[in-house]
């Protein structure tokens, strides 16, 4: 019968090696207590230096079992240790390696960042080994020296500051690696949000304008067709027109999507057509150019393109204007479209639908602008500020 899955992850994270956090300190803590009884029974039958008092094996069991805590009490257990070894050494006999202990608690304390209770500890300890040395004829450190020992100490609290630096630098570059994984994938859903924004604009701009014109054509063609076949006919010619047109935007779009070579993008030298089959529907345009015509940048011709046929989508569909007049504004640094109408230009029917506000957002992304608002002697406009 299988485990459960939690106890499966329980065991797997108990079986880990090499082993962490406090399984490890554990397993440090036995580790010396192992090896320090060793080396205390060796000197007690092997080498005949006496027999370890009660209150000895006590005092190895504290300062080796404090090891298990170092890193989340990283002070106490240096203090701890230092107080054992301080009682430990003249008291006991034989003398063992017991120190190990403390040079393990400073190096943790370092390592966790306490740089000056280490120093401060090791400064006592040095302190009290001078001192026990020179009141005592019995040499409890055998062969370490004293300035040995001073230079294990600075040498552990180094080494652990220096372990505490590189732990912060990895820990800073895994969190700027993090970061930078969280930016690109921000970045990659701010584009693609942008790219689906941007296609719904070309699809309403393109497809709303030529439905808007096949379907005031089909209404033209249903009223005139009992009474005048010919005006039908051109009704319907009309409607073909502005269907093919509505085929070429949809493959255009679509050819971008699919990543493949799409069509040039329609611009202003295509201004004729776009008013012709405005015109077709009813709707009389005029079209006046001031300064002197020149290449627009693709985006810029593209935009100012879409301005024109959207405000011209909203005239047919909303305004009940007869006439419309687009006028082309080329200056040194701009170009200005503006397309006025003799409507209503009622706020109710021109309001700031999704048009205007797509035609808005064209003009914006190029860091240009785009006013909207009724005209005073009657009618709408539309007036686009493009920077080239």
């Amino acid at each position: 019968m299988r485990a459960p899955a939690p106890a499966r992850d329980r065991a797997a994270t108990a079986l880990r090696w090499p082993p962490r956090g406090r399984l490890a300190d554990a397993l440090l803590a036995a580790a010396c207590f192992a090896v320090l009884t060793a080396i205390a029974l060796i000197a007690t039958y092997a080498l005949d230096r006496g027999t370890m008092p009660f209150y000895g094996w006590l005092l190895l069991l504290v300062a080796c079992g404090v090891l298990a805590f170092r890193r989340s009490h990283p002070r106490t257990v240096a203090l701890v240790t230092l107080v054992a070894c301080a009682v430990y050494y003249p008291v006991t006999s034989p003398d063992g390696p017991i120190i190990m202990t403390f040079v393990i608690a400073l190096y943790t304390a370092a390592v966790e960042g306490h740089i000056a209770a280490a120093s401060a500890l090791a400064a006592v300890a040095m302190g009290a080994t001078l001192y026990g040395n020179d009141s005592d004829k019995v040499n409890h450190l055998a062969d370490a020296a004293t300035f040995l020992l001073a230079g294990w100490f600075v040498a552990v609290i180094a080494i652990g500051g220096f372990a505490r630096n590189r732990r912060a630098y990895l820990r800073e570059a895994e969190h700027r690696l993090a970061a930078a994984e969280r930016s690109r994938e921000e970045e990659a859903r701010r584009r693609a949000i942008e790219e689906r924004l941007r296609i719904a604009r070309e699809l309403h701009d393109a497809l709303g304008h030529n439905i808007s014109l096949i379907h005031v054509q089909a209404t033209a063609a249903l009223h005139v067709l009992p009474r005048e076949p010919g005006r039908a006919e051109d009704a319907l010619a009309a409607i073909k027109d502005a269907s093919k047109d509505s085929l070429r935007e949809l493959r255009a779009t679509l050819g971008v999507l699919r990543q493949v070579d799409a069509p040039a993008q329609p611009g202003l030298a295509r201004l004729d057509d776009l008013t012709g089959g405005t015109t077709a529907a009813g709707l009389t345009v005029r079209t006046e150019t001031e300064g002197t015509p020149r290449p627009l940048p693709p985006d810029t011709d593209h935009a100012a393109y879409r301005i024109v046929q959207e405000a011209l989508t909203n005239v047919t569909r909303h305004s009940g204007a007869s006439t419309a007049l687009v006028r082309i504004h080329y200056t040194d640094d701009d170009v200005t479209i503006t397309v006025d109408d003799n409507g209503r230009g009622t706020a109710s029917v021109t309001g700031d639908g999704s048009g205007i506000r797509g035609m808005r957002d064209r003009a914006e992304a190029l860091g240009g602008t785009l006013e909207a608002a009724p005209n005073p002697t009657g009618g709408f406009q539309i007036r686009a500020t493009l920077p080239t």
